[in-house]
């Protein structure tokens, strides 16, 4: 059991290590798709998932473990059941669609940058979140 503090540490830790991976798989497809268009799109993307996904799951989980009546709590307390089966389901359609070689690298590079970004902000605002320690 850990501190529920430390419960924001690893959720922060755990999407931003996701959104690094999409963050460079979106970007290692870039070269040979970069437009103003293609940018402007991911931007387009990182709004959304950041406004309408990410950006309100941070808020929800923040509100959730901070209120969490006992000091010590299971580490997998970090997420909720909905939260672990949304990251699973995005992690299977992630490497179903790229290893169906359905979608077109000028997507991949479009959407996973976005996406990515997304993911890794809201690993930042999680570990904004986690109380500061004195050393």
């Amino acid at each position: 059991m850990v501190k529920k503090e430390t419960l924001l540490l690893l959720a922060g830790l755990v999407w931003g290590a996701a959104g690094v991976n999409i963050l460079r798989i979106g970007l290692l497809a870039y070269p040979g798709h970069a437009a103003v268009w293609s940018i402007a799109l991911s931007v387009l993307v990182f709004a959304l998932f950041q406004g309408r996904v990410f950006g309100p799951l941070v808020r929800r989980h923040t509100v959730r473990i901070r209120g969490y009546g006992a000091v010590r709590q299971w580490f997998w307390r970090f997420f909720d059941r909905k939260s672990f089966l949304i990251m699973a389901l995005m992690m299977t359609l992630g490497i179903g669609l790229r290893a169906s070689g359905l979608a077109p690298e000028g997507f991949i590079a479009v959407f996973y940058t976005g996406l990515g970004a997304s993911l890794l902000t809201a690993g930042i605002r999680f570990l904004l979140a986690a109380p500061r320690r004195e050393f």
